[in-house]
């Protein structure tokens, strides 16, 4: 992907912000005021994210149009001092009324069913990072990559090059019962599991299929047969059968999960013309990055980062270090590659997020790898950043960057990370993790302007280093936002360090009631941010008027015309609310005939059905 350096955009500002200190928010009293229009890029508005005090468990946070309604600080034995990896809180899953919290010590269980007070409900230690989570039915599935992976979930790691304890692959567990999870026996993989994604093919209703990402180090095949490292080259690779330049693809039969094993691994980057399989990036060490700096990580596509699914269409988007990539999964044991992009903006493409529609695709942008200040004043807004594209026939097409707009300080850890969809009608809205950057909302409906809605940071962490550290003054206390993931209503995010935080969003002249009260319609009972399952809404009247506030916002209606569909669908709400469909009906039908074709009129068309 090359762009033209005219049209890049860090996205529009919020003019209207607030502070707060010693963390939550309650009741009527903390409610943001809302906001107008963002202004104009250019304008130099001051940022209450900028030189927030440092703080650890009493921090110091600025938000606008969402506040933090819990957090639940991380407890034994999931607990460290900031910086210790063993402990790190990272991705999340949702099964029901329970958020699955995966960390590098194991996974933890929230009790979410009151989503203003989620619950510990339970803990699972199972060392071997990152632990990232997802879960379908029964099943509980978690990445390993670390040598310190233990087959029987101990603590004790599995010293040596060769270790026939040590796991590295993706667990299995049965949570049936999840209060007592029962571990099955997995799949083993050669560079173990950095990230996993399900794959669902609706012409095969018994079985699902697991992309299997390792980043690591490749095993040795003393320790499990086929392994076969080969080093980074610029020079095609087209023989033997290197570990690197694959993905795995695991089958797991659904009744009988325990029989889980590898039954395709593709070479996804192969050239089609050479045959190499080292067929698109291949950044090697002390490259330059457009900073001066080396490239950290290095784009070199020789495995995928992360995957996300999006079943509706049967793609993938793959984001490989090196290339966004495109897949069509039809047959989702053998993979086709439709297209792939890259940017030399971009240190390491990371994560991938679709829109509801499958139309529009999101990369993100690991520059630092997570654990570095990449937000500073000197740093460009399309480095760390999201890159936005439109698909048009199997093809990605470059929109403009995003990254949060607000500066960040040398201690804090902020690079663009993980994301979901706000599915609110009409309109493409992410909620986005950006580690010590907090957490934004964008709107991406055009891609070549997205627009910040709303935010919440908190000041740098200072433990157990204090802030600023005079023995090093770019000292980071590793925490931040791993992932941030709209639920059922709520956001809630795994925080590195501080624990699991919960949030909501506040109504605003950018995104109103209607359009939140639509979004909290849609009912999901399980939820995996790389398996985006296509979302639809229930004719309702929050649906009906999102579509209003929408074209008003717009400014798509004559004032006659919005003040007569502005009215007839109050009243007409009003007397739904005391059974009094038949004139509610009358007046919706009166609101739909002033209105041309469109979203609006099929809304209230589909709404005045609805009550018949």
């Amino acid at each position: 992907m090359q762009s033209n350096p005219s049209t890049r955009r860090r996205g529009s500002r919020i003019p209207h912000l607030r502070r707060r200190r010693n963390g939550v928010l309650a009741g009527a009293a903390a409610a943001v005021l809302a906001i107008g229009m963002a202004p104009a890029e250019g304008v130099d508005e001051e940022d209450p994210r900028e030189g927030l005090a440092p703080g650890y468990l009493d921090w110091t946070s600025a938000s606008s149009n969402m506040e933090l309604v819990d957090n639940d600080p991380r407890v034994a034995p999931f607990d460290a001092p900031p910086g210790n990896f063993g402990f790190v809180n990272s991705d999340l899953a949702f099964t029901g009324d329970n958020a699955m919290v995966g960390s590098f010590n194991g996974f933890q269980v929230y009790d979410i069913s009151d989503p203003q007070d989620p619950m510990l409900q339970s803990s699972f230690v199972c060392p071997g990072g990152q632990g990232d989570v997802s879960v379908y039915g029964d099943l509980l599935f978690m990445s390993v990559e670390e040598t310190r992976g233990r087959i029987d979930c101990g603590s004790q790691g599995a010293p040596g090059a060769v270790n026939p304890e040590r796991f590295r692959g993706v667990r299995i567990f049965d949570i049936s019962d999840i209060d007592a999870p029962v571990q099955l026996p997995g799949v083993q993989t050669c560079r173990g599991s950095h990230t996993h994604s399900i794959v669902t093919d609706p012409d095969d209703p018994n079985n699902i299929y697991i992309y299997n990402s390792g980043t690591a180090g490749v095993r040795s095949a003393l320790e499990l047969a086929g392994c076969e490292n080969a080093a980074l080259t610029q020079s095609p690779v087209t023989t033997g059968n290197p570990t690197q330049w694959r993905i795995d693809v695991i089958k797991v039969p659904l009744d009988a999960p325990e029989t889980a094993s590898i039954v395709s691994q593709p070479r996804i980057f192969t050239d089609a013309e050479t045959g190499a399989f080292n067929g698109l990036q291949n950044t090697l060490p002390g490259a330059q990055h457009p900073s001066g700096t080396n490239y950290s990580p290095l784009p070199n596509t020789n495995t995928c980062h992360d995957i996300t699914s999006y079943p509706a269409k049967e793609l993938v988007a793959g984001a490989c270090q090196g290339n966004g990539i495109l897949l069509d999964v039809e047959d989702p044991v053998n993979p086709v590659r439709l297209d792939a992009v890259s940017d030399p903006n971009f240190s390491y493409w990371h994560s991938a997020s679709f829109n509801n529609d499958g139309t529009k695709v999101l990369f993100t942008d690991e520059w630092g790898g997570g654990t570095s200040a990449r937000c500073r004043d000197t740093d460009e807004p399309e480095w760390g950043a999201d890159a936005l594209f439109d698909i048009n026939g199997g093809q990605m097409e470059f929109g403009s960057y995003y990254k949060m707009p607000a500066v960040q300080t040398v201690n804090e850890n902020c690079v663009a990370h993980n994301a979901s969809i706000v599915p609110v009608p009409g309109r493409d809205i992410l909620v986005q993790a950006w580690y010590q950057g907090g957490v934004s909302v964008i709107d991406f409906t055009d891609t070549a302007n997205p627009v910040e809605l709303a935010f919440f940071d908190r000041g740098p962490i200072n433990s157990p280093f204090p802030i600023p550290d005079p023995t090093n003054p770019n000292r980071i206390n590793l925490g931040g936002l791993w992932s941030t993931y709209w639920y059922n209503g709520f956001v809630y995010g795994t925080e590195i360090a501080r624990g699991f935080d919960t949030f909501r969003l506040l109504p605003s002249d950018l995104l109103s009631e209607n359009e939140i009260g639509a979004a909290g319609e849609v009912e999901q009972t399980i939820f995996n941010s790389q398996n985006q399952e296509k979302l639809t809404w229930d004719p309702s009247f929050n649906v009906a008027g999102s579509y209003y506030d929408q074209a008003v916002r717009a400014g798509t209606l004559s004032d006659k015309v919005e003040a007569k569909v502005g009215k007839h669908l109050a009243q007409a709400e009003k007397l739904a609310n005391l059974g009094e469909n038949a004139s509610a009906v009358d007046l919706l039908n009166n609101a739909s005939r002033v209105l041309g074709d469109g979203d609006l009129k099929d809304a209230i068309d589909e709404l005045a059905d609805s009550l018949n």
